[in-house]
């Protein structure tokens, strides 16, 4: 039976649940239950309560939870640009992934971005190794752009455990 799901935005009592879901989805031995750990690239966090109350305070930025009755299953960040949205820490419970959740939050991502700041496109930064990844993301009409960066140094939360760590920018562009 699929999952009753809600989307909304995240407030800060959400916090630690969001920080909690974002690192099991991303790092550590919890992120290998599903397939979008970044584990084998890095080491230690993604966030912390703090980080993520940072977010949801700023005036630019919403970050959106999905939740199966009480249970947070999902989240997204999205950071307002000058003329972009730029999505991030799209994380999805790693036992319910290849559900449709991430699907679903990204489809409600992209309509917020519309609806709140008037977004004619949406940007995201991945790591160019995660192959599955990108494909994932082109299948829902992001494009690769080339344009790659240097991956942030953030001795706090990460460190990386591949030489050259980068991250290449995928678009999108949304039509109003």
């Amino acid at each position: 039976m699929p999952l009753s799901l809600l989307i909304s935005k995240a407030v800060k009592q959400d916090a630690n649940q969001i920080a909690d879901l974002v690192n099991s989805a991303y790092r550590g031995e919890s992120s290998r239950q599903g397939w979008t750990t970044e584990a084998d690239f890095l080491d230690g966090s993604r966030t912390d309560p703090e980080e993520i109350i940072q977010l949801i305070s700023s005036k630019d930025s919403i970050i959106l939870v999905c939740k199966a009755e009480t249970e947070l299953v999902g989240s997204v960040y999205l950071q307002n640009q000058v003329d972009q949205v730029c999505l991030g820490m799209l994380a999805v419970k790693p036992i319910l992934q290849n559900q449709g959740i991430g699907k679903q939050l990204m489809a409600a991502a992209e309509l917020v971005s519309q609806q709140t700041w008037h977004a004619g496109k949406m940007v995201m930064e991945v790591i160019p190794y995660r192959h599955e990844l990108i494909d994932y993301y082109e299948r829902r009409g992001y494009k690769r752009t080339g344009v790659r960066k240097a991956f942030p140094v953030n001795p706090k939360f990460w460190m990386p455990m591949v030489k050259d760590l980068c991250l290449e920018i995928l678009e999108k562009k949304l039509y109003i």
